[in-house]
């Protein structure tokens, strides 16, 4: 955060909402069962990761010290996605409409946050 605040990246305005947004989609889920949750911590994983190899393609090698430290967070993002498959993700009820509707409703969250 102390890296993001030197570069002049200042924090969404809508990060209590997401907050919140989070822990609701995460407990709606985890209702429907362990492997429901799997499968919303797989989605939101893999947009993220999508969007953090579109923020490393945006940068190049302007700032390879950001760039080091995106590529460090999209490895976590990457091993939590793939704890979440293992984990049953796949096998969740209704498991692609599931996946496809919580990256659609991430791709929204990033486009919002980009703007406030």
């Amino acid at each position: 955060d102390a890296m993001m605040a030197q570069r002049g990246v200042r924090p969404t305005l809508l990060q209590p909402f997401w907050h919140v947004a989070g822990f609701a989609l995460g407990a709606a889920t985890a209702l429907i069962g362990p492997k429901a949750a799997m499968a919303c911590t797989a989605a939101i994983e893999t947009e993220i990761d999508d969007h953090y190899g579109e923020q490393l393609d945006a940068l190049g090698t302007q700032d390879p010290e950001l760039s080091e430290a995106i590529t460090d967070f999209r490895a976590e993002e990457v091993e939590h996605r793939d704890v979440a498959i293992a984990y049953g993700a796949e096998s969740a009820p209704g498991y692609p409409l599931l996946f496809g509707m919580i990256r659609l409703g991430c791709r929204a969250a990033i486009a919002l946050t980009k703007r406030f």
